[in-house]
């Protein structure tokens, strides 16, 4: 880590990770407590996805009571449809298009330029594209749209972001510049990145997809699994405590904090002193790195509230319900019966109400979307069209160059044979 050594000469990358972003905010928290200098002194900072969100709220200088709120806002959203993501309610994109709108100050675009980088997915060749100047505030809030479109669970129309259309950014770049040596990486899946849960699977297994690298284990498939289908809002606060958890282990790792804290939850008794011959030799090679922190889980502290108590009250604050009757009876468990009981009967009223107010909001932007559509629709018959011309007359082009040319043989002369059987293999190869 002899890169942190020189002052802006190092950048910080926050992973795509769907409903599992509250991890960043963990990380974010953890460092700006007791590494503050990692944080003011970013050359930039990068995101993909759930990613880019949390790298806009660190240029900002949000609260870590606004991120959690946020946050947990959409997951409590989803908690009280009664299908989950697959209600005709379910709107991600808007929803997180109206809290940009309203939080995100008037010069965010001053602020974000050459300091924010946000990756993006071009629709439809996959190219990645990673942009890091903005003129407007619109267009800050246009790139995060497009780097949190997943195509499908968001909607069928990719939005637009200077006069091209772009999806999630984690599917073509998920950990920007992860391969760079002095860039600090964060992802709440097990890997290799430099702030993540330390996993205790014996797979040595590991998938390199999408410019990031995971541990194929049955952890991460249930991670994936709630980055796309959230569970309870409890569940979601816990992702982030690890992700406070993980980052002081990257701190006391690599002795970035004044003390170690990490071994009080695991054991009553200091560490042991660290063996002096490989110190020197870790810090000949440039290394300061202490491998003896322990591994220390949600589960093993039994108050959060001592490591940080500003991140463990925002996150009871937004994890708090609605209090009233009606809605504390929708939580019980003969409201969710009654619920899904009266799910034939209410389930297409819900459908065609919140479908015709999608469709009311999407008439402004409906003359640009249909020309995308009619050109993409354009591009996508002439591309059939060459191929099958192709295909036909591929046949016949090579049937006409294998019929020997006769015209010049006059009458009564026969044929070369000898030249032609040498020759025959010559033209094959």
């Amino acid at each position: 880590m002899g890169f942190l050594e020189e002052e802006g000469s190092w950048n910080l990358s926050f992973a795509g990770a769907g409903y599992l972003g509250l991890y960043h905010v963990g990380v974010t928290e953890c460092l700006r407590q007791r590494a503050p200098r990692l944080l003011q002194g970013a050359r930039r900072v990068y995101g993909s996805s759930s990613g880019a969100l949390n790298a806009v709220s660190l240029v900002c200088g949000k609260s870590v009571g606004a991120c959690c709120s946020h946050l947990l806002g959409m997951v409590k959203q989803v908690e009280r449809l009664s299908l989950g993501t697959f209600h005709p309610a379910y709107a991600p994109i808007e929803h997180i298009r109206q809290q940009l709108q309203d939080t995100l100050p008037a010069d965010v675009h001053i602020l974000a330029s050459r300091r924010l980088g946000i990756s993006l997915t071009h629709w439809p060749d996959g190219g990645n594209v990673m942009v890091t100047d903005f003129t407007t505030r619109d267009e800050v809030i246009q790139a995060l749209v497009c780097t949190v479109y997943f195509p499908f669970y968001c909607g069928m129309i990719p939005p637009e972001f200077r006069g091209e259309r772009y999806i999630d950014g984690a599917l073509s770049n998920n950990l920007p510049f992860a391969d760079c040596p002095s860039t600090i990486t964060v992802s709440p899946f097990h890997g290799t990145v430099d702030i993540c849960p330390q996993s205790t699977s014996a797979s040595l297994h590991e998938l390199n997809a999408f410019n990031a690298s995971f541990q194929i284990s049955t952890k991460n498939f249930f991670l994936g699994l709630n980055s796309l289908l959230p569970s309870s809002p409890e569940m979601v606060a816990d992702s982030c405590r690890q992700g406070y958890l993980d980052a002081l282990r990257f701190l006391e790792r690599r002795g970035l904090t004044k003390e170690p804290m990490l071994w009080t939850f695991v054991s009553k008794e200091p560490p042991a002193p660290a063996d002096e011959t490989r110190d020197a030799r870790d810090q000949k090679a440039g290394l300061s790195l202490n491998w003896k922190v322990p591994n220390v889980q949600v589960k093993d502290v039994p108050n959060f509230e001592q490591l940080s108590p500003e991140l463990e009250a925002a996150l009871k604050k937004a994890c708090m319900r609605d209090p009233s009757l009606w809605a504390r009876f929708r939580r019980s468990g003969p409201g969710q019966v009654l619920t899904y009981v009266l799910l034939p009967w209410t389930l297409p009223f819900e459908y065609v109400y919140f479908r015709s107010r999608r469709l009311v909001a999407w008439l402004p932007d409906m003359p640009a979307d249909l020309w995308w559509m009619q050109g993409l629709l354009r591009t996508l018959a002439l591309e059939v069209c060459s191929r099958t011309k192709a295909q036909l007359l591929g046949p016949v082009s090579l049937l006409a160059t294998s019929v020997p040319d006769t015209s010049s043989l006059q009458p009564g002369a026969a044929p070369c044979t000898d030249t032609a059987v040498e020759l025959r293999p010559n033209q094959q190869a």
